[in-house]
């Protein structure tokens, strides 16, 4: 069968075209609206197997970060056709492995900022002049949501403190990154995975970002059970190395908020190397050296 997903941008249209598409492919792909951004942009979750508790694994947090958004429906494409023809996936019999197990995936948290990254002023709609004064009009490092909050500063964690810091480097309102609002999930995008990991029984999550090649697992002195030993096997899988993030990235995020909340297993994966928004093209070589710690993620 031709493939569905390949190494091209896709802006909110053709990336929900795509979802519907395998959707349509796959009957036990089941899509679920989780809410709508702030540009009334669904927000999208597809679930794939049945279990009493379910691994999560999100992408584009950050609207220059949407290479993230291809790479994890790679993902989802391929698994879906190793289930559907009882065949293999990174060495892993799919049915074998996904046996009573489930994952939950969430291809694009933050659609508005991918689509200001993508099209520029046409992806901010009536705000264009306002965001393109933010950004020196240069959309395409747009990394905030259309009101200009960072989603990765906006979750309850550690948010006062990091507020702090967002103001020692003069962010002290909207802006292209790193503002966290005004009070933590205050976003529509933040209350969609924050309600989604209530309401839901997740084991641990997965936040994919760009780039650096670098897995982060741990928060401050927050260190859940099982959370060193999956790094380590993320690590070897993929190559990438385990790391601690810079002061202003730590806090906020979500596998901060997970972790904290929760008490179990979250982290963070910086997919590739170089300036983001990274070529789209590079996505299917991401893919491949990430490909079996994804599905990892999801079985573990």
């Amino acid at each position: 069968m031709e493939k569905i997903v390949n190494s091209v941008d896709y802006d909110y249209f053709k990336r929900q075209k795509l979802i519907n598409n395998l959707c349509r492919n796959f009957g036990f792909i089941k899509k679920t609206t989780l809410g709508v951004s702030c540009g009334g942009r669904e927000i999208t979750a597809l679930k794939i197997g049945n279990a009493s508790a379910y691994s999560l694994i999100t992408a584009a947090f950050h609207g220059s970060e949407h290479i993230t958004a291809t790479v994890l429906l790679m993902f989802i494409e391929e698994l879906a056709n190793a289930l559907k023809d009882d065949g293999y996936i990174a060495g892993f019999k799919a049915n074998k492995a996904m046996s009573g197990r489930g994952a939950i995936f969430v291809p694009c948290v933050n659609p508005d900022g991918c689509e200001i990254s993508l099209l520029g002023a046409k992806g901010c709609g009536y705000l264009a002049e306002s965001i393109g004064r933010l950004c020196n009009f240069d959309y395409s490092h747009w990394n905030a949501n259309l009101r200009g909050v960072d989603i990765n500063h906006n979750f309850s964690a550690g948010w006062e403190e990091l507020r702090k810091r967002e103001r020692e480097m003069g962010i002290y309102g909207p802006s292209p990154t790193r503002f966290g609002g005004y009070k933590p999930e205050s976003e529509p995008e933040t209350l969609a995975i924050t309600e989604l990991c209530r309401k839901a029984s997740i084991r641990h999550v997965t936040a994919l970002h760009s780039q650096g090649e670098v897995i982060y697992w741990s928060y401050g002195r927050k260190e859940p059970s099982r959370s060193r030993r999956m790094a380590e096997i993320m690590a070897t899988s993929s190559g990438y190395a385990l790391d601690i993030p810079s002061p202003i990235a730590q806090g906020g995020g979500f596998k901060d908020w997970f972790i904290t909340e929760f008490n179990r297993p979250g982290f963070t994966v910086e997919l590739g190397l170089g300036e983001n928004p990274l070529p789209a093209e590079e996505a299917e070589k991401i893919y491949k050296r990430v490909r079996e710690m994804l599905m990892l993620c999801t079985i573990m």
